[in-house]
Order: structure tokens, then sequence, then C-alpha cells
């Protein structure tokens, strides 16, 4: 069935939230599906051809909506999308209307204002298991009558009714032409009312049935102020436990199997340009974005669980209040937990946040929880600092964790009176039944938020890679007269049959190289130029290189250091005691120390606040749509890192730390 202008049919599937509107989609596309925004918001539509005898349908995936007074952003996107005020999408040919038959009467009042545009109407009458089970039966042939268009009683979760509902969506008319009501915006609301009881009680039947409070125990454990906050961190730390435990093994195979196939061609293509771009940028690069896919995808999967279960609305109501106390919803703390693991996953996940200025607060106070990533820096200073006890140590890294929470909280509280100021919206929400999660959901969603990621942020991040790839190899510069004759000295010793002399030699001449190169390209030149600011940080030139280059990631500055201080990159990899004997001698031109306590403590502070990582930038673009927030997102970490650590330095010098 085709309309105007040669385009498949399309359908958009409307519904009340939580009535299993997106798991019929899912049910109904499989995978043939793609994701976009809907123009000038940051709320995703999905689009998909229909399956199995209906694909000339292409179905349009809308936001909840409960009627055309639309008092949110989704509502609104949702409402303008039905009537066709979407410049993209256009008017839609026909309407599903997706309902939870455990409660009809709610899902009438919407289905009365959308019969009366007059288009093509199916009601989906999801949920028939559920409501069969609580002693609910809907007449469906009565339901039909009474509405003027088809009723088709489906489980989209089990996959019940499918058949039916495409053939349904094949044959769509417009309904018979009705009016609910007319007249004032009062009367309307009565009249509609009114008419969406008198359907119930001819269509609805309810069973006697014994009460069961089983449910009702649950929740009030769950959602009781202390028993639902510790039911919440258990889970939650059950939730982190399978991220970290079942991602550690996909992404040591990842990593694993780039450093092979950049060591392959290395073997295998002669020096050049293009071999250490292959390397170094695009094998690099490409291991850096897809290492993060198996966090993500599991981080996805339990979330869909949870959230099919009912048991996410259950936190939410738990943790909002809480959270509402430094200007958060309790949304946000399933994204701020998962920012421990990685600022990229967690940052996608505020999509379950609702309120936009709420959901914009969040991104932009994620990255300031300390990652994954941060780990081989706050190890790194750690051992600087206090190299042989391991208590003081790991009191460095409980700091660290604290600074970056305190800086979130703080922000965030700043952030909700200042830039972002105005009254959020009130926690309103339905506490859905319990129920069987679907699992084909589940990974439908997975590998959905897989997809977004790797074709929107993953592109941004391959290109970032190789600029900076770029910025550290260019200009090229001629081997320094040491390297030359160490390397001279190497071929001779060779010739003797010292080869353990040689390689050493070797190995020598290869690092003073790689130093060269690095302080004479534009990476190098940009640290000298930058050093008069970092300087009262405590910062040289050399430290700035390893600033710009862990822009790329984080925990590049621990490899960039090896190879400015000369100590060798697979030399720090290898045994990470030599890089940090190297640094504790590192000396500048005056003969002074650079890793002073006061430059490790100013440092470390720095790398707790500072963004330095571009793939969060790019899917902070992503999320957003729009450069301006993370503009300000670097911009506010930046500063905060620079004035903390310039605070921490000078203070720590003015006491004699130094």
């Amino acid at each position: 069935m085709e309309s105007a202008g040669k385009r498949a049919m399309r359908v958009a599937l409307a519904g009340n939230p939580n009535g299993g509107k997106t798991t019929l989609f899912n049910a109904l596309t499989g995978l043939r599906a793609h994701t976009a925004n809907y123009p000038g918001t940051t709320i995703e539509c999905r689009l998909g051809r229909c399956t199995n005898g209906a694909s000339g349908i292409e179905l349009l995936d809308l936001p909840g909506i409960y009627d055309f007074n639309a008092s949110s952003e989704e509502e609104q996107v949702a409402l303008n999308a039905l009537q066709g005020r979407s410049a993209e999408f256009g008017a839609p040919d026909g309407v599903i209307v997706v309902t939870d038959a455990t409660n009809l009467s709610r899902s009438l009042f919407l289905i009365s204002q959308i019969v009366e545009m007059k288009l093509p109407v199916v009601v989906a009458l999801n949920m028939v298991d559920l409501a069969e089970a609580g002693g609910i039966r809907i007449d469906a042939r009565k339901l039909a009558a009474e509405l003027g268009c088809p009723v088709v009683p489906v489980v989209a979760r089990t996959g019940h009714g499918l058949a039916e509902l495409r053939a349904a969506l094949r044959q769509m008319k417009p309904p018979a032409p009705r009016e609910v009501c007319g007249g004032c915006d009062g009367c309307r609301f009565k009249t509609r009312y009114a008419w969406s009881d008198a359907i119930t009680q001819r269509c609805v039947e309810h069973a006697p049935r014994p009460a069961s409070r089983w449910t009702e125990r649950i929740d009030h454990m769950l959602t009781h102020p202390v028993l639902g906050v510790a039911a919440f961190f258990g889970v939650m730390l059950g939730l982190f436990f399978l991220i970290f435990s079942l991602a550690s093994v996909p992404m040591d195979l990842i990593d694993g199997f780039f450093s092979h196939l950049g060591g392959w061609v290395e073997r295998t293509m002669p020096e050049s340009d293009l071999r250490n771009l292959l390397v170094k940028g695009v094998i690099g690069g490409g291991g850096g974005v897809l290492v993060f896919l198996p966090q993500i995808c599991i981080l996805f999967f339990c979330i869909s669980l949870l959230e099919d279960t009912g048991y996410l609305a259950r936190a939410a109501f738990v943790m909002d209040r809480l959270m509402r106390r430094v200007g958060l919803p309790g949304k946000a703390f399933v994204p701020m937990l998962s920012a421990h693991a990685c600022a990229i996953p967690a940052i996608m996940a505020t999509r379950v946040i609702e309120d936009k200025r709420d959901r914009l607060v969040t991104i932009l106070v994620l990255p300031l929880f300390s990652c994954s990533a941060r780990i081989p820096v706050y190890s790194m200073l750690a051992a600087l600092l206090f190299a042989d006890n391991a208590w003081r140590a790991s009191l460095v890294f409980t700091g660290a964790y604290a600074v970056g929470i305190l800086a979130a909280v703080g922000v965030a509280f700043a952030l909700k009176r200042a830039l972002l100021k105005g009254e959020s919206r009130p926690l309103v929400l339905e506490l859905p039944s319990y129920k069987m999660p679907s699992l084909r959901t589940a990974a439908l969603l997975m590998l959905d938020r897989a997809w977004v990621f790797l074709r929107r942020a993953g592109t941004i991040i391959l290109f970032i890679s190789i600029a900076l790839w770029a910025l550290a190899t260019y200009p090229k510069s001629e081997p320094p007269k040491e390297a030359v004759a160490l390397q001279q000295q190497a071929g001779q010793l060779r010739a003797r049959g010292a080869t353990k002399d040689a390689d050493e030699a070797q190995a020598q001449a290869n690092r003073l190289t790689a130093h060269a190169a690095l302080a004479n390209s534009a990476a190098g030149r940009i640290g000298h130029y930058i050093e008069p600011v970092l300087r009262p940080l405590g910062f040289d030139w050399q430290i700035g290189i390893g600033i710009i280059s862990s822009f790329a990631a984080r925990e590049v500055i621990v490899s960039t250091l090896a190879v400015v201080y000369g100590v060798g990159e697979d030399v720090a990899e290898e045994d990470p005691e030599s890089l940090y004997d190297s640094l504790r001698r590192a000396q500048r031109a005056d003969g002074t120390k650079v890793f002073t306590p006061a430059t490790c403590v100013s440092l470390l502070l720095f790398y707790v606040l500072a963004m330095q990582c571009l793939a969060t930038q790019a899917i902070t673009r992503r999320e957003t749509n729009s450069w301006k927030w993370p503009a300000l997102q670097l911009g506010y970490m930046t500063l905060l890192a620079y004035g903390t650590a310039l605070v921490a330095f000078q203070t720590l010098r003015a006491c004699g730390i130094a």
C-alpha cells in the first residue's frame, strides 16, 4: 500500500507511556530500524519497516503521550508528528494506538482524540495476558464496534497476535466519522472521560479474584526511604559488577586484537608515514572506539531489563528525594554510577531522564566522576607521591574519587541555580505493573545503542585520533647526533657478536629519536608555546605535551611521558617502575626536580577535574545535538581544573612542600 510520492505508507505508533509501544515496534520491525533525532530536539524517533508480509509499511515510533494537551517536550514532539507538523516526517498515513489492556480506561482518552483526526486507526490491545491474569476480560469485537476501527489483542513481548495486527495494517482505513465531544475545554474533558467510562463499562469485565498483596509488599520495600535506597544500591552494585566482570574479557580481546593487528602491520609494511598512520592513527583510533563497546552493550541490556520489570521507575522515585537536594533528578543516579566505569555509556544512559534541563545538567557533570581511564594516571602519580606506602597511595585514589564526586555535585548545584535555573518538573510517574522482561527487546535496544555509538560517536573519535597522530608526527625532524652515534655503536657491537649490548644501544637510540621527534612536532611546539600558562601549576612543556596527547584518552599521558622523558613507550608498558624511577629523577634545565610532591598533587587534581577526553566531547555533541554544550563542558572543566591545580600548587609551595 503506497501513499503519495511513491513512498511507503507511514504509520505512527502512539500511546501512553509504559504501554509497551517500543516493545511492539521492535517486534514488528526486528532489526530493520534506524534511529534519528526529531528536528530541533534531542528526542529520538525510530523508523522501521514492518516484516513478514507488511514490508510496504513504515512505522514511526513516537514518544509516549497521554493526551493532546502536551505538557512536556516529548508529548509535544508526539503531538506534532501526529498532526503532521514535522517537516522531516510529514503527516502519518495512519496510526496504531498501543493500549495497556490492564488499564484500558486510561488509554481511551487519547484514542478519542486520535479517532477524530479522520486518519486510519488500528488499536493494538497490548498485554492481554497480564489483563487476563488479573481477572480483566476485554471484548475486542465490541470495543472495535464502539470505536469504529479494528482492535487487535496482542502480547508484544511474546509475539502473540502480531500476524493479526499486520493483517489489520494492510487493510487500514479511516474510522467511521465521529466526534466524541465539542464545546469548551472543560466540557470536552468531562465528555471524553464520560465516554471513556461508558465504553469501559460496556466492553470490560472484571472477574472476582482473591486479592494478591505480594506486589504491594514489594512496592512498600522498594519505595521505602531506607530499604528502598539499600535495595537500589544492591541492584546497582550487581549491575556494575556485571559490567566490570563481563566486559573485561571482550575488552581485553578487542584491545589484544588491535594490538596484534598493529603489530602485524608494523611487521609486514616497510617503515613509512602510511604505516605509522595506520598503526597509530587508524588502528589505534579504531581500537579506542571499539574497546568501549562491551560496556555500552552490557549497560543498556541491563537497563532495558530493569525498565521492563518495572523496577527502574521505583528506583527513580526513591532516589529523587536525595538527588533533588543538589538539583538533579533521581534517574540521574544510574548514569552517575555508570560514569565511574566510563562517561560515554553514562552520557548515553541519561536518556532515561525526561526533563530537558535535568538531563543537560547531568550530561555536563558526568565527566567529573573518575572513570576507569583515569586509573593509570592515578596509579602513576600515587607511585610518585608514595612509592613505598600502599595505604597512603590508596588515600590518593580515594581522595581523587571524592574530589570528582564533590565537584560534580557542586557544579550541578550551581548550574541549576545560574545557567539552567528554573523549577524542574516534579517527579510524577506511574508505577508500572511488574512483568517479566523481554530478552529480545533488551537485545534489540542493546544493538541499536551500539550501532548509534559506532556510527555517530565512533566516526568523530576516529577522526580526532588521526588528527592527534598528525600533530604528534609532523613536521618531521632529523634524529639527534646522540641517536645516530648510538645506532653506529649498535651496528659495531652486533658485528662483534655482542647482541645484548647492541640491542640496548639501539633501544636507547630509538628512545632519543622518538623524544626528539615528539619535541619538534606540532604537539611539541604547542607544548613549548603553552608552557608559560602551565608553569604556575608546576608543569613544564613536556607535561604540556602529555596533556595535549591525552585528549585522545586520559591514560595516553603515561605512554607520552615515557617518550618525552626518554624511557620508551614499550618499557613503560612492560615495566611501569622504570617509568616511575625515570620521572622521579627527571630534572629541569636549572637542575630542579620536575615531579615534586606539589607538582604531583597539582597534576592529579588537574586530571581529576579536566575534560581530557575528546571521545566524551563527541558523545556530548551527539546527545545534545549542538556544539554549544560540549564547548561549555570543555571550558568550565578546564577552568575548574586549572584553578584548583593552581591553588593547590601555590599553597603547597608556600608551605615549603615543593
